[in-house]
């Protein structure tokens, strides 16, 4: 199994528009972030987590490879605003791309971009087969996918195991519950979007007390604004097994 980091940037990407922070005027690519998302490889068979409105970029970037379905984290646009982007995916399914989310999920994308749900469609756009999930593990394409919830603020989002992977991102707080269903995993991925506390998403020093307790073998930490600092700058400083991930990184998970 693999996973390619598609984006590893927060809401605003890095460099953020306007700003002229180190940061953001970095010239080195490891510090330019488009908006988190990530695909994972299983043989033949690619998952999407997340479509953002970076999503053309990313996915042509990858090299345009088949996607069986996208598993949705939540339904803020940074994680869905590529979605209309999904339609040269959509027109080599039946019945429509498969996504699999949370019901309120599945509703805001409803109001989102009604035109993909009408009875009478326009020819051409995109059109989607929702999955509802629930709290309970899934299939999709013979692959088992365990959500995995978590708390942004008072949002309730997902994130995802698969095999010894998880995907977590935009936490605040993970519940005890969650921590069980993260007992053996290789990998992990997790959101440490600054130093400075922030209402909806876990600090760095927040992500390190969350990976203390799940004791992966390594950790590499995403959807950083760029508050966080240069990549060169703070990675050297991580405790052995923690890495920041950056756009286009691809990873190897064992089995």
């Amino acid at each position: 199994m693999r996973l390619r980091f598609l984006g590893t940037g927060t809401s605003t990407g890095v460099p953020q528009i306007g700003c002229t922070c180190p940061t953001c005027i970095s010239t080195d690519v490891h510090d330019k972030r488009l908006r988190a998302s990530a695909l994972v490889s299983i043989g033949d068979k690619n998952l999407l987590i997340d479509c953002g409105p970076d999503f053309r970029q990313q996915i042509i970037e990858a090299g345009a490879p088949s996607l069986e379905a996208a598993l949705l984290t939540h339904s803020h646009y940074d994680h869905v605003g590529g979605i209309d982007d999904l339609r040269p995916y959509c027109h080599k399914k039946a019945n429509g791309f498969p996504l699999y989310c949370r019901p309120d999920v599945a509703e805001d994308l409803r109001n989102r971009v009604p035109y993909c749900f009408r009875t009478h469609l326009y020819p051409g756009v995109p059109t989607f087969d929702i999955t509802e999930i629930g709290d309970a593990p899934f299939m999709v394409d013979g692959i088992k996918v365990t959500p995995l919830p978590v708390m942004h603020y008072k949002l309730p989002i997902v994130g995802f195991r698969i095999g010894r992977l998880a995907y977590i991102t935009d936490a605040k707080t993970i519940p005890d519950s969650t921590y069980r269903l993260l007992y053996g995993i290789d990998t992990l991925v997790i959101n440490a979007l600054r130093r400075k506390e922030h209402l909806s998403h876990m600090t760095l020093d927040e992500a390190m007390a969350a990976i203390n307790r799940i004791k992966p073998r390594i950790t590499y930490l995403t959807h950083f604004a760029d508050a966080i600092g240069k990549q060169a700058e703070v990675e050297p400083g991580l405790p052995d097994g923690i890495r920041m991930a950056y756009d286009n990184l691809t990873i190897e998970i064992p089995e």
